[in-house]
């Protein structure tokens, strides 16, 4: 029987994935932001990131966003310098984040970064995913202008994050439609109640679907449970009107996305270190 995920579920979801990603890639997962204030107090630009520290050794920028006001003033790069240099005290060899064709490509470009995933969206505009090798030489890239430089600079809090992120979506509501997400976390449990298998995934309605989780308890693996999951999961995003779902895989997980008509749109080699990580998409 297919039915709701609770919280509890959830969290269990993520601890039996924690076990089952080798064990050399064990990850310490810690969010944080960083804010730049003008004289008035006011935020002006900043950023929201996710590090995995020790073994799995990757920094994800998840959002930079500069006020429209005080761009072209070297005040991203600043941001930037900052994340690298945290990601590099916390022992993350990369830094990977993701960006579309009407927003900052080249800036990030431009300090190092390079492309590694490219796809089109239904929304007509291409999405990129770019990464910057922290234990490699790449020189360092100096804005012109870097007045931007005067402002503060300092970690941030839940509700700094909230401003950021308003930011960067009222900058891309000028490109890209505001789509409402729609989550899909369902489990599957036996005739008494018990959990069999778990899949937690959302759709954006009109555009995409995504799977960010999917397990399977172990005596029950290879019996079409995780397919099933993974089945009506793209059938719940096609419902909503999505055509494609994405998701990610190691090198220890990969097959099984394969096997079920996934295909790879970016990899990342040797990351974390001794394994492969993939992006993965499907047409639906």
């Amino acid at each position: 029987m297919i039915t709701d995920l609770t919280k509890e579920d959830a969290e269990y979801i993520g601890e039996k994935i924690d076990e089952i990603v080798p064990h050399e890639v064990d990850k310490d997962e810690e969010d944080f932001v960083l804010k730049i204030e003008n004289e008035n107090g006011e935020i002006i630009g900043g950023c929201v990131a996710t590090a995995y520290e020790y073994h799995w050794s990757r920094m994800f920028l998840n959002e930079l966003w500069v006020d429209e006001r005080y761009r072209h003033h070297g005040i991203g790069s600043m941001i930037l310098r900052e994340v690298e240099r945290i990601a590099r005290d916390k022992g993350c060899r990369v830094v990977t984040l993701g960006t579309a064709s009407y927003m900052a490509r080249p800036f990030y470009e431009k300090h190092g970064y390079t492309v590694f995933t490219t796809i089109k969206n239904p929304n007509g505009y291409i999405s990129y995913s770019l990464v910057k090798y922290l234990d490699r030489d790449t020189p360092e890239y100096v804005p012109t202008d870097n007045s931007g430089t005067r402002f503060k600079l300092s970690l941030g809090n839940d509700d700094n994050a909230e401003v950021i992120e308003k930011g960067l979506d009222t900058y891309s509501k000028a490109y890209v439609p505001e789509y409402e997400t729609v989550d899909f976390c369902k489990k599957l449990v036996d005739n008494k109640g018990k959990f069999e298998a778990g899949v937690i995934a959302d759709a954006e309605k009109g555009d995409s679907g995504s799977v960010a989780a999917l397990f399977v308890e172990e005596p029950l693996r290879r019996k079409g449970l995780g397919t099933y999951l993974l089945k009506e999961a793209e059938k719940f995003a096609k419902e909503n009107g999505a055509s494609m779902v994405f998701t990610n895989a190691g090198d220890w997980n990969i097959g099984f996305f394969k096997k079920n008509g996934y295909l790879i749109r970016g990899e990342l080699k040797d990351v974390p270190k001794g394994h492969d990580c993939y992006e993965l998409y499907k047409m639906i």
